[in-house]
């Protein structure tokens, strides 16, 4: 009997050693086990596990329906699957199991998607391709951090069995990216777009104007990029996006399902117009360039009609370069313009909004003037903010303004966590990642009526921020949570049970290269120290 075993287990190292030789993989370790299918961020609608996981082999293919957007997102899947794993993993029309995206009716609105995992493979189902796109984020997370390497890793890549359901809570699951403090490159933009894609983020606010910086090229006022471009915070050279680079950046973007909301900020935040055109100003005297970070000192002239003639031809060559629904007109920190002025301004620039087929956005004291119909406010108070300010917006969202979340003591990602964080501001408290995770946006504002908040953005403003790095180091580990925020229902919001999942994305976050802050209030574990 002793012999016969020992054959055994000699038969069965021959076989091991076969395998590996005959390029199959190596077998799943004995310790292997998936990832369960709760362990995910944002938290899925539903789970249901069970049955046998599913294991992604040199013979798996990536098999999409015949429509144009699925194979799209098959081969987005495939790119980000081959590196690893060596395998080819041809998408394909034909056969059946392995890796499944299929369209197909049901209760999953515009994002959402079912995703049913076995032995015989993994299928995603959706009603739209934003839905299919959102489930290969899930299956991504579900497969071992280092799928995401550039190079051969042993696998085993393995799939948990069961079903997740899934819609998303909000429409709304923005990030905003202050681009005019200092300037980002389109590489960087893409970069930044591929990380807010792994946790369903739908929209990139690009903050393209400031005093410090205009960032887009605008064919009738042509200086506005090359002079009003020219620099940034701390006197660097600055720079600005052609129209072909804005429409690449639109373009990567709508390929991960993010819908691009440029803001041109008014009528204050404008010094870099100014500059650029002296007639834009009341006194007619063009003001230098400005690299500080003071803010509320610069307005355009409300009182005059070339104002308007600027206003008009920015937003209508911004439009045509931009398919998006929506255009952020800014609106905060207009310290340098009366009241009476302010109401003024945006009586009539709202309007041309309108003309030009978008939807207007601005900051919520848009809503101390009169707010178009359909029009959204987005609310960057503190807890503390004054009770008539919050008034007055809790009152525009009743009277039908929709809002957007980002209270800046929550969900600002340039905000310090502690006070010795080398980068970001303090100027709204510091925000370490369980004040940025545990609100609920539904119940943030009392009085505010159901199906006024449209949903929560992040700002990542820029006065201190210069590189992708620093960047990734203010975004995580508490992007992932406002996305939880925008995405996951608010049952499933519990501090306790998310730290557990966000330690749990570390292992990725290094496989990505990307940069992040071990806070102490998270148990990293090994990947995390």
């Amino acid at each position: 009997m002793r012999q016969h075993r020992r054959t055994l287990r000699l038969l069965g190292s021959l076989l091991l050693v076969a395998m590996a030789a005959s390029g199959t993989g190596a077998a799943p370790a004995p310790a292997a086990s998936p990832t369960p299918l709760d362990r995910v961020i944002p938290a899925p609608a539903s789970v249901a596990p069970g049955g046998s996981p599913y294991r992604i082999t040199r013979g798996t293919h990536i098999r999409v329906d015949g429509s144009r957007e699925t194979r799209s997102v098959g081969e987005y899947l495939a790119k980000i699957l081959r590196p690893s794993t060596g395998y080819r993993l041809p998408v394909t029309a034909q056969g059946a199991g392995g890796i499944r995206l299929r369209l197909a009716e049901g209760p999953f609105g515009a994002e959402g998607y079912r995703l049913d995992s076995g032995r015989g493979g993994v299928t995603i189902t959706a009603a739209k391709p934003a839905g299919l796109f959102h489930g290969v984020q899930t299956l991504r997370q579900l497969l071992p951090a280092a799928v995401e390497k550039d190079s051969v890793q042993p696998g085993p890549w393995l799939v948990a069995g069961g079903t997740i359901t899934d819609t998303p809570r909000y429409g709304w699951r923005g990030a905003m990216l202050d681009v005019s403090r200092h300037f980002f490159t389109v590489e960087q933009v893409k970069r930044y777009i591929d990380q807010l894609a792994l946790y369903k983020i739908n929209k990139l606010h690009l903050h393209l104007s400031d005093d410090q910086g205009w960032r887009i090229a605008i064919d009738s006022w042509p200086r506005l990029a090359t002079y009003g471009g020219s620099t940034q915070v701390g006197g660097g050279p600055g720079g600005f996006y052609s129209k072909a680079d804005y429409r690449e950046i639109v373009r990567y973007a709508s390929s991960r399902y993010l819908e691009v909301v440029p803001e041109i900020d008014m009528p204050g935040h404008t010094n870099a117009a100014l500059a650029s055109y002296a007639d834009l100003n009341c006194d007619g005297v063009a003001p230098p360039l400005y690299t500080g970070t003071e803010v509320g000192f610069s307005s355009l002239c409300a009182g005059k009609d070339i104002t308007y003639d600027f206003v008009d031809d920015v937003i209508r060559e911004l439009v045509a370069l931009t398919p998006g629904r929506y255009l952020h007109i800014g609106g905060d920190e207009a310290h340098s313009t009366s009241h009476e002025d302010y109401v003024k301004f945006m009586d009539r620039v709202q309007p041309i909004v309108a003309k030009y087929g978008k939807t207007v956005v601005g900051w919520h004291q848009l809503t101390g003037a009169t707010p178009a119909k359909g029009a959204l406010a987005q609310y960057w108070g503190l807890d503390g903010t004054c009770a008539e300010e919050k008034a007055r917006v809790v009152k525009a969202a009743q009277n039908g303004t929709g809002l957007i979340l980002s209270p800046a003591d929550r969900v600002y990602l340039d905000m310090k966590y502690t006070k010795d964080t080398p980068l970001g501001l303090s100027w709204a408290g510091y925000v370490e990642v369980r004040r940025s995770y545990d609100w609920d946006p539904g119940a943030y504002l009392p009085g505010v009526p159901e199906g006024a908040v449209k949903g929560v953005e992040a700002p990542m403003w820029s006065e201190t921020l210069e590189n992708s790095r620093h960047i990734e180091f203010m975004g995580f580990p508490r992007l992932p949570g406002v996305a939880e925020l925008g995405w996951s229902s608010a049952a499933s919001l519990d501090w306790e049970r998310y730290k557990g999942r966000l330690a749990a994305q570390a292992e990725r976050w290094d496989a990505l290269g990307i940069d992040y802050y071990r806070s102490p209030q998270v148990p990293w574990g090994g990947s995390g120290k």
